[in-house]
Formats: C-alpha cells, sequence, structure tokens
C-alpha cells in the first residue's frame, strides 16, 4: 500500500478448475470448527506482530516468527529470500501450484489507538527516529497467513497440489516483490498456477469484497530538480527563482489530470514534497519536488507521465531557467484480477459468507506490488480485500457521522474478532476453490 498501502496472495498455470465442484458447505463448517480452535493462537500472533513492527526491508524478527509457524506446520522454509523474505512450501500429490502471500513490513509513523497491544516501537528512519505501527493491516494479513495456512494443512485429504507460502518484505516501498523475484523466487521454488491476494479495507467486518479487471493503480514516482539562479530576496531580478518556477508548475500541473486526460478515465498526479532553499532572504539555486501519478490503463498512464514533463519544461521556459532534471520511475503495475477466477471464487463467497460477500464497483486507488508476480508469469491471480471495523460504525459514517479511520492513519483500529477469522475463512475457501477435490 500505501503508497498505499494494501495485501495477502495466492496464483495457476494451465490446470483446470478442480473437476468436482467444492462442497462449500461442507467445507465451511470444517474451516468454522478449525477456526474455533486456533482463533486464540492467531489472536496472540497478531497482538506480538501488532506491538512489534519493523520497518520495510528490516524484518527480520517478523520473518522469524512466520518461519517458525512454518516449520512447525511442516512446510519446507527457506528465509532470507529477496532480503528478509520467507518462502514456505508444502507438498501434497498431484495437482495446481498456489502461491499464498502475505507482507511483513510496517510504516514509520506513530500509533495513537491507545489499543493494550498498541505499538510503542521506534527505530531509524532516514536518519531521524521514528515511531512505527502495523497500520495497513499487515499484521491482520500475517495472522490470516498463518490461519490458512493452518487450517488447509489440517484439511490435506480434501485437496491435492503445491502451498508456496510466501512472507514478503518492503511492500510499503513497493520493492520487495520486485526483490524476491530477482533472487530467482520462481526459479528456485515452485512457479504458481494461481494467484490470491488479500487486504484490509474501511468496511464492515466480516464483508470479503471483491471486483473483477482493474482493482489497484499503476504507481510512478516523480522527482522534478527546477533549477534557476541563486541571489538575494531584494534584488529579485538578478537571479532566476526556481521557487517560483516550481510554484507555477504545482498549479499547472493539476491541468493535466483535468483538461488533458479523458474524465471518465481514472488518474490522479500529486505531489507531496518540496524543498528548496535556505533562508527567508537568499533565492537558491534549486528546488526539489517529489510526487505520484497513479493510474490503470497504459494509454493514461503514459498521458500522464508525459504531460507531468511538458508541463515542468514549459515553466522552466518560461522563466528563462535552465532545463529542469525529470525523473519519472515505475513503482508499480495496476493489480488487475483475472475475470474467470473471480467469479469462481465469487461463487463460493457467495455462497460461505452470504450478503457478506460484496461486489465492488470502484477502484482502489493505492498501489501494490502484488502485481509484479503476476507480471512475472502467473497466468490467473485475484486480489480481494475484507472489512475491519464494527458495522455500526461503518453505517453511521456512510449516514454522515465520523468517518473511519483510512489505511495509514494513526487511529487505523481494525476489529480483530471477526476480522482475522473472515481473512482465514475466505482465503481457505478459495485455495480450496482450485484444489479441492
Amino acid at each position: 500500500m500505501i503508497s498505499r498501502c494494501i495485501g495477502f496472495a495466492l496464483v495457476v498455470s494451465a490446470w483446470a478448475w478442480p473437476s468436482q465442484a467444492l462442497d462449500v458447505s461442507a467445507a465451511v463448517g470444517q474451516v468454522d470448527r478449525m477456526l474455533d480452535r486456533i482463533y486464540p493462537d492467531l489472536f496472540r500472533l497478531y497482538a506480538d506482530l501488532h506491538a512489534h513492527p519493523e520497518l520495510s526491508g528490516q524484518e527480520t524478527r517478523t520473518a522469524g516468527l512466520l518461519a517458525a509457524q512454518m516449520r512447525e506446520l511442516g512446510f519446507t522454509v527457506t528465509e532470507r529470500v529477496g532480503g528478509t523474505g520467507v518462502v514456505a512450501v508444502f507438498g501434497n500429490g498431484v495437482g495446481p501450484t498456489v502461491m499464498v502471500r502475505t507482507e511483513l513490513d510496517g510504516l514509520p509513523m506513530e500509533e495513537k489507538t491507545g489499543l493494550p497491544y498498541a505499538s510503542r516501537a521506534q527505530a531509524n528512519y532516514n536518519g531521524k527516529a521514528s515511531f512505527l505501527a502495523h497500520s495497513c493491516g499487515h499484521d491482520l494479513h500475517m495472522a490470516a497467513w498463518v490461519g490458512t495456512a493452518r487450517t488447509i494443512v489440517a484439511m490435506k485429504d480434501g485437496w491435492s497440489g503445491t502451498l508456496v507460502f510466501i512472507a514478503q518484505p518492503a511492500e510499503e516501498t513497493l520493492t520487495g516483490a520486485a526483490a524476491m523475484l530477482d533472487d530467482e523466487l520462481f526459479e528456485r521454488f515452485p512457479k504458481p498456477d494461481y494467484a490470491f491476494a488479500l487486504h484490509t479495507g474501511p468496511y464492515a467486518a466480516g464483508q470479503v469484497v471483491y471486483r473483477p479487471g482493474a482493482l489497484t493503480s499503476n504507481a510512478d514516482s516523480v522527482e522534478i530538480v527546477f533549477k534557476g539562479r541563486g541571489g538575494h530576496g531584494s534584488s529579485p531580478h538578478t537571479a532566476i527563482d526556481p521557487v517560483l518556477i516550481a510554484g507555477r508548475f504545482l498549479v499547472e500541473v493539476q491541468s493535466v489530470a483535468s483538461r488533458d486526460k479523458n474524465p471518465q478515465q481514472p488518474g490522479v498526479v500529486t505531489f507531496g514534497y518540496i524543498q528548496g532553499g535556505t533562508a527567508a532572504n537568499i533565492i537558491p539555486d534549486e528546488v526539489t519536488i517529489r510526487g505520484t501519478i497513479r493510474s490503470y490503463r497504459p494509454d493514461v498512464r503514459a498521458q500522464l507521465r508525459a504531460g507531468v514533463e511538458r508541463v515542468a519544461r514549459a515553466s522552466s521556459l518560461m522563466a528563462g531557467a535552465p532545463e529542469p532534471r525529470i525523473a519519472i520511475t515505475d513503482g508499480s503495475d495496476s493489480v488487475v484480477n483475472d475475470a474467470e477466477l473471480t467469479e469462481q471464487t465469487a461463487a463460493v463467497f457467495r455462497q460461505a459468507f452470504g450478503e457478506q460477500a460484496v461486489p465492488k464497483e470502484d477502484y482502489i486507488t493505492a498501489s501494490e506490488d502484488f502485481s509484479k508476480y503476476v507480471g512475472a508469469g502467473v497466468p490467473r491471480s485475484l486480489f480481494f480485500e475484507i472489512g475491519i471495523y464494527e458495522p455500526s460504525r461503518v453505517q453511521a459514517a456512510r449516514n454522515g457521522g465520523p468517518a473511519v479511520p483510512f489505511n495509514h492513519s494513526p487511529f487505523y483500529a481494525p476489529v480483530p474478532e471477526p476480522t482475522i477469522r473472515t481473512g482465514v475463512k475466505a482465503m481457505t475457501l478459495a485455495v480450496l476453490g482450485v484444489v479441492g477435490h
């Protein structure tokens, strides 16, 4: 996510659907009975992870906890894949290979929920001491990941295939998936045939939300250095002011999204960082700004990127300034759910959760590097969401009451029960939907 933050995943190749349709009612009964036994353990794990978040790429304690859990279940576990990543493999006869992913990392921010297990952890972030928090739900994802592993292994007489459970570092920086793939993830371990991903969202606890097609956005990072000529604030005519150039750009660049782009196609350009100068009476030599471009379609993505570059150069040209230095880098591609797999799994969700299985009409504006696995050759994938807040609180917010905190808020406080249960139940049923017999 953020980025925004955003989940936990599964993946199939040329395998067809199971020869016999999943008996959803019987599977739900088995999963519910298992959850009654293991929920206390999962909550303890969740509270521990919540209280001890670690920064992207530094998740050594977190990875160790999850690796130990998987070894106890009989998985073959490999640590330090792509840095701090964990890969756990469980073979159970002939069948498709299913990848189940969770993220490991927390965020450099202070939690203000007041929960008894709230994080007070700190670490060095960009040279400064920072509080850390699991304010994007990765702790819930990890608890559901372990719970799914425990449940699906306990039900191994009812399915066949290979599970590849992946605990990925650095999702928040959108670098962890690429790091694991660069470490030959799909060469060293069984290559997945199917992929599912799960993320928590600001919906009612107990809900499962799904959408075919594009779900999360493309993300591009932008850094622009506007060049000028330094001088005294009292004599601006002797200088070229990059602060003014940057200010003009920040206003004008919004026309790229509001006027250049087709209004029926989603896309946004946001700049959240500006740095330049040392004193009030000094015109600096340069100003640096950083931002992000979000989109869903490749053509819109290209249009927004080109527009940002065009306006940056025009802003400098208008001031008679040198050419700006522009760097636009890919963060992640849009997560696009396979339509057939989405409907196959949604049918299972509707039987299991009834009205709590909710089709999603809009996009998620945040980004997710789960798309890297799909781009590396996973043929079918589904990324879905689960709700985290009391239903009455969500309904009150819809009726004009206080808004529920979104991901990355210091007040982000999911309800563990039934959220953890819902995550385990939904993901287990999704897996059984493609490997059960």
